[in-house]
């Protein structure tokens, strides 16, 4: 039903000729759905008032979310979060508090917006940080509203929105982080073009075992010269433990024993766990 809101008032007249000024045509009168909705329990009955109610309204839904088009989600998708935005106004409006189009815009306008800054960064954002990047996109477009502005430094948008410039950062930051760029997007146009993950590094194994070795210096120095020639032997000739038995004249049960406790006593000392004073590896030789 088509309201016209511009019928003259008593006592003047309209001569001009041109036509009614209309609501839009999506604002159905639904004044007595709603009231009968209000009316009823739940069950099969408010069930299909309540489907013919967004049935009606659904081109509003519909209109609002064409607003929000060409910002990176398909029309479809952003119909349906209206949809769903209509569903909630329709089931939290109270016919007494006034007109049903004055709460549902909104409301379905906040749960579009909602889905841009919930569902729409290819990364998840900390909420904080999503709020500095909307006060910023705000403050910018404040700030160049007028022709000639200058693009605003960080210590203007501060000024402007009461932040600090680290706070502002982050949102600059934010603005320019929406979506992601794809590892195997092409950062050249040459024949020998390459790839964004080909100027990306990669971690290097060698480094741990510099790292390992240079820790485990001090600890083999600290061992007996026989204990330390059994681990030369063995790491780094890839003796194996009978070779070395029958080049030291001890038993191999001897040779792993010491093996053994080398390897602890040097971890250990690593890692600074070692029991009693260093350097009192010496009765190892006669063990």
């Amino acid at each position: 039903m088509l309201i016209d809101t511009s019928a003259p008032r008593p006592g003047s007249s309209d001569t001009t000729g041109a036509p009614p000024r209309r609501r839009h045509d999506d604002a159905p009168d639904t004044t007595a759905l709603f009231a009968r909705l209000a009316s009823l329990e739940d069950g099969p009955e408010r069930d299909a008032v309540r489907d013919e109610l967004a049935t009606a309204w659904l081109p509003m839904a519909h209109r609002i979310a064409g607003r929000f088009r060409d910002r990176g989600e398909s029309i479809e998708d952003l119909r349906q979060v209206a949809a769903l935005g209509l569903v909630k106004a329709i089931d939290r409006f109270d016919p007494s508090r006034g007109a049903f189009e004055s709460y549902a815009v909104p409301t379905i306008t906040g749960e579009v917006k909602r889905h841009f800054r919930d569902r729409m960064w290819a990364l998840r954002v900390p909420r904080r940080v999503q709020e500095l990047r909307n006060k910023v996109r705000v403050a910018r477009r404040e700030l160049t509203q007028n022709p000639g502005s200058p693009e605003p430094s960080l210590a203007d948008i501060a000024a402007h929105t009461g932040l600090t410039e680290e706070e502002v950062g982050a949102g600059m930051e934010a603005l320019e982080s929406f979506s992601t760029l794809s590892l195997d997007a092409e950062l050249s146009t040459d024949d020998d073009g390459y790839s964004l993950a080909d100027t990306l590094g990669a971690s290097d194994a060698s480094y741990d075992v510099v790292v390992d070795r240079e820790s485990a210096k001090e600890g083999l120095r600290r061992l007996p010269e026989r204990e330390r020639a059994i681990l030369y032997m063995r790491f780094f000739e890839d003796m194996t433990q009978s070779r070395i038995a029958d080049h030291l004249g001890i038993s191999q049960m001897h040779v792993s024993r010491l093996i053994s406790r080398s390897c602890a006593r040097v971890r250990a000392d690593v890692m600074g766990q070692r029991r009693g004073p260093r350097g009192t590896g010496g009765h190892s030789a006669t063990a």
